[in-house]
């Protein structure tokens, strides 16, 4: 009977190759369905090939489950097979994790590290018992227990140095740094993670580095989401320099390696003919060999490629090894997200540190790169115009998941830099793709409708309907649960109140930015309080506390420009500060001031603060009594105004404008059973990735709009009297 088996296996293997895979399957389960008894470990050994077939080739999890469910039973009557044991409980393990059973699958690791603890010191014994710590972590992290996944993570890491292996080290050491991002619970820890991450990549060799591309993406990514974490943007900017020259070396790699590919296919075809002369064929067979040897010389076997030990998949069961960025060695073989994925991160880093510096040429070229590699990738996974989340695969939720979150991270970067640009249309059109991704993935995208409101704010402030973005505002406030998306949203909302300009919205204003001052060095890093020190300078300003402002305002300018980078904000502050240096007759400072603001505000082609700043230069060439300079700036400013005229009627008449403004929650049916945290250790799409926006003084519109912020006879606000925080 095993000469049966045998000969069915190699079938099986045949029909795979040729990609049948149904066909290599029904060869398999013959042995299982078979009237005659073969040995145990042949069908055990044939189920695990039947689960290994349909993990990587289909979403028919439930299947391969319970073959493996069936060869675990089998297993406990073999006294021995621990190769086998752990492969089965591996892609069992894997499977109950991409149905959603965490509890089941907590408990197959559990046995699982039971078996490697008492099995002896191997060194193939230490790499399963890595594996099932990974895993391990990993359903931990599901269920928000951060503490015992980083234990999980640190006993592998501690397995990986006993057996010498630094690469296995980094891996531990990354997925570490990444629970610890995730959860932040202490600054100290986090900075820890960061350092041993460092110390174990250092350690490994130069060359070494180079064959752990996986590696080194994950790593440098992660530092770069904890360097915007604590707002340190210079010290993020060389990562994402060094991220982006290996993706684009990785690239070239990739197509020089499709182009000797195409040709060795050509030339094998070539050498099929029977009609080839002698001489002809040597030629050709010559050339193969050193196009064969090329490519050899890009695929010579690394520490982190495929090896006797069967791995363990991780995400997308159907990618071919091409597409992988894998972390570590076999039996691990994962990896974080797809290459693709990671591209597309990387187009996004670019993006979010260089769009505040009015980079937007560029940032253009890579919204539009990496929202092309991520649709295509929604339609390999059979997201098209009319599927919605309760269409989808469960296997296929989470990395659905991956795609559809980072396409509401370009979306939300190309919706902030056309408000920037006062391109309001393109802004529309960009969060109205955001409103009906949302609207078709509601669960999956849960943490995107806070986001959302609070561009409709922002979008609303901009076209001048204050009233309405502070609605916006509040409502993306109740919407979340961060407290640093909160603090945000109550200062935009404040600023939008401040805009209204009477009495009663001051005092709004000033009720929603004093929590925020009281506690806004709780934060981590200054995102929220540079901006609240904005907004309560402005209040100030228009309390007639003139001295007072300008010293909050100074302190907050510092702090923006020296860690923050946002050129609009500083184009802002300083707009406000050169209003506040002429109220307080230092003319000198104000043009000088002024001058530089609106440079700034030219660099980011941001007309609204362009007319806001041509307004209080007027004012100052008429205190000045320099009468050409003040003709010379109104023609300009009346340029100015007519420009965000016209893009003003064009949003306003737009049919998706009312739409946006409307003082209403986006109404959506919640599909429960989507659990939308379907995941390995990524990607934390959660986080914050984003550098603050200016806080609202993008569009202080027409005359009207910019005698409210730079007039500082607040007649009925100063009679009420000044309240302070």
């Amino acid at each position: 009977m095993e000469a049966v088996a045998e000969g069915l296996w190699g079938l099986a293997d045949y029909q795979e190759q040729k990609g049948e895979i149904g066909k290599a399957v029904k060869c398999l389960e013959a042995i299982c369905q078979s009237d005659v008894s073969f040995f145990p470990i042949v069908e055990v050994k044939t189920r695990l090939r039947i689960a290994t077939l349909l993990l990587k080739h289909s979403h028919n999890v439930n299947h391969a489950k319970a073959h493996l469910e069936r060869a675990q039973l089998l297993l406990k009557s073999i006294p021995s097979c621990f190769d086998l044991k752990c492969r089965a409980y591996s892609l069992l393990s894997q499977c109950y994790h991409l149905v959603g059973s965490i509890v089941p699958q907590k408990q197959v690791l559990h046995k699982a590290l039971d078996l490697t603890a008492s099995t002896g010191y191997d060194l193939a014994v230490k790499l399963w018992s890595c594996n099932f710590n990974s895993q391990l972590a990993n359903a931990l992290i599901i269920e928000g227990d951060y503490q015992s996944s980083i234990a999980a993570l640190d006993a592998g890491y501690v397995c990986a140095t006993h057996i010498g292996y630094p690469e296995l080290q980094m891996f531990f050491a990354t997925c570490m740094l990444h629970v610890h991002l995730m959860h932040w619970d202490d600054e100290n820890s986090v900075e820890r993670a960061v350092a041993r991450c460092d110390e174990v990549w250092e350690f490994l060799d130069p060359h070494k580095r180079q064959q752990c591309l996986g590696l080194l993406f994950y790593n440098e990514l992660l530092h770069i989401f904890y360097r915007l974490r604590i707002c340190d943007y210079k010290n993020a900017a060389p990562h994402v320099e060094r991220l982006d020259a290996a993706m684009k070396a990785d690239l070239k790699k990739t197509q020089h390696v499709q182009l000797l590919t195409k040709e060795f296919d050509a030339l094998t075809d070539s050498l099929s003919r029977s009609d080839l002369h002698h001489r002809e064929r040597l030629a050709l067979s010559e050339k193969q060999s050193q196009i064969q040897h090329q490519l050899s010389s890009f695929t010579t076997l690394t520490s982190t490629s495929k090896g006797t030990l069967e791995p363990a998949y991780f995400g997308n069961m159907r990618r071919t090894d091409g597409d992988k960025l894998e972390l570590a060695p076999p039996p691990i073989d994962g990896e974080w997200v797809p290459k693709s994925a990671v591209y597309a991160l990387v187009d996004l880093m670019v993006v979010v540190l260089s769009r505040p510096k009015g980079n937007f040429k560029d940032c253009g070229k890579r919204i539009q790169s990496g929202m092309h590699t991520i649709e295509e990738e929604l339609l390999k996974l059979g997201i098209t115009d009319g599927v919605r989340e309760v269409n989808l695969q469960h296997s296929a939720i989470w990395m659905a998941g991956v795609y559809l979150m980072l396409l509401m991270q370009f979306l939300e970067n190309k919706v902030a830099m056309e408000l920037t640009r006062s391109e309001f249309v393109e802004a529309q059109e960009a969060l109205v793709q955001m409103k009906n991704w949302f609207i078709r993935f509601p669960t999956i995208l849960l943490t995107c409708e806070s986001i959302i409101e609070m561009l409709r704010g922002q979008y609303a402030h901009s076209v001048g309907c204050f009233s309405e973005a502070a609605f916006h505002f509040i409502e993306a406030v109740k919407l979340t649960e961060s407290k640093s998306m909160q603090a945000l949203c109550q200062i935009y909302a404040a600023v939008s109140y401040i805009c209204i300009g009477d009495s009663e919205s001051s005092t709004q204003a000033l009720d929603l930015i004093g929590p925020v001052y009281r506690m806004m060095d709780s934060f981590v890093g200054v995102r929220e309080k540079t901006s609240c020190l904005f907004a309560y300078g402005l209040l100030l300003m228009k309390q007639q506390d003139l001295q007072e402002a300008r010293n909050r305002l100074a302190k907050g300018l510092q702090m923006t420009h020296n860690q923050l980078g946002n050129l609009q904000l500083v184009s802002q502050y300083l707009t406000i500060l050169g209003s506040l240096a002429l109220a307080l007759h230092d003319a000198g400072q104000a043009r000088e001031i002024l001058r530089s603001s609106l440079t700034l505000a030219k660099k980011l082609s941001d007309i609204p603060t362009q007319i806001w700043v041509l307004s209080v230069l007027t004012a100052l060439y008429q205190e000045l009594g320099e009468k050409g300079s003040e003709m010379e700036n109104v023609e300009f400013q009346k340029n100015r105004m007519d420009a965000l005229q016209q893009k003003l009627v064009d949003a306003l008449s737009s049919i998706h404008h009312l739409e946006l403004i409307d003082t209403v929650k986006i109404e959506v049916q919640q599909f429960h059973e989507v659990n939308s945290n379907r995941s390995t250790l990524g990607p934390s799409m959660s986080v914050n990735l984003d550098i603050p926006e200016s806080v609202g003084l993008s569009a202080p519109l027409p005359a009207h709009s910019i005698s409210r912020l730079v007039d500082l006879d607040m007649g009925n606000i100063g009679r009420r009297g000044k309240r302070k925080i």
